[in-house]
């Protein structure tokens, strides 16, 4: 079973790398599978790579189900 989820980043490094959140956990990921990421920019994230962007509204959903569910912390912007 794979699982991706998305995450907001928020800080664009060198070399492709990027810090993304997903309610207050932090982690380094690459970017270098897309194109065109910006720090507030939600990503599809699996395995630590970016696989693709997502509409903000898209994962906002995604997000507050998985709070509903008990999965996650509500989003916060």
């Amino acid at each position: 079973m794979c699982l991706a989820l998305p995450v907001r980043v928020v800080e664009i490094r060198d070399g492709d790398m990027a810090v993304v959140d997903l309610g207050g956990v932090r982690k380094e990921i690459s970017l270098a599978l897309v194109d065109g990421v910006s720090a507030g920019d939600f990503v599809i994230l699996h395995v630590g790579y970016a696989l693709t962007r997502l509409d903000p509204a898209e994962a906002e959903r995604t997000l507050a189900t998985f709070a509903a569910a008990g999965l996650a912390e509500p989003a916060s912007a």
